[in-house]
């Protein structure tokens, strides 16, 4: 356990040490403040769901994942450092859960900031504080799976643009299933539906937490970081 936080401290300060960080969040920030003021005054009303459910914010957020957690062990690979690194007395799931807490660390970051989106919509409106609850939350749970991909296509590779590519194209997928299930056999659409992103976003956007939810988001996160921590194992027998 300590040492997997020392390693997520060591990952938040090459974070925050460089621009990265910084220039991600920023850009997070900038457009989902576009996106959602735009929505605001457009529709006129004192609302937070077209921030946790509008289809800009889940591209937005299917990008910026993986651009946090895409040099996180491709990098290693490519200095040749990760090898060194599961040398020491270290084990896979220190070395996994210490960058992954990591990443979520710069996420929450920026989840701070956006805290001026409700405190505006407060100003303009009464807040419905459940509901934004809610689809903080819910966004929160997004990103975090969203960077578990991230992190296990960044144990694939060297290469840090093809780990982001690739994180972004299942991350695409997992929130397109929902909208194109009807056209699959109707053996697999249940199975296809609950995969979806979709439905358990929209469902927490709205303001409801049901565990089948947060069991679908954590289930997605706890395999894709046993991918990563098998992709991680397997190095040392070769």
């Amino acid at each position: 356990m300590k040492n997997m936080f020392v390693i997520a401290r060591r990952e938040l300060g090459a974070y925050f040490n460089s621009p990265i960080a910084y220039v991600v969040v920023a850009v997070f920030l900038l457009l989902s403040a576009l996106l959602f003021f735009s929505a605001l005054f457009l529709q006129g009303q004192a609302d937070l769901r077209e921030l946790f459910d509008g289809f800009w914010t889940t591209l937005l957020v299917a990008i910026v994942g993986p651009a946090i957690t895409m040099r996180l062990l491709a990098e290693e690979r490519s200095n040749d450092t990760l090898e060194l690194l599961l040398t020491m007395p270290l084990t896979d799931w220190d070395v996994v859960l210490g960058k992954y807490l990591a990443a979520l660390g710069v996420f929450a970051f920026a989840m701070v900031m956006m805290a001026i989106f409700g405190v505006t919509v407060a100003m303009i409106g009464p807040l419905d504080k459940g509901p934004a609850f809610a689809g903080f939350l819910g966004l929160f749970l997004v990103a975090a799976t969203y960077m578990a991909i991230g992190l296990m296509t960044s144990s694939f590779t060297k290469n840090q643009i093809v780990a982001f590519i690739g994180a972004v194209l299942l991350c695409l997928i997992l929130w397109l299933i929902g909208k194109v299930v009807q056209i699959f056999p109707p053996t697999v659409q249940p199975f296809l539906d609950w995969l979806g992103m979709d439905r358990h976003v929209s469902g927490m956007a709205r303001g409801v937490i049901d565990t089948r939810d947060l069991l679908y988001f954590g289930t997605l996160i706890t395999s894709c970081l046993l991918v990563t921590q098998a992709t991680l194992d397997s190095r040392r027998w070769r």
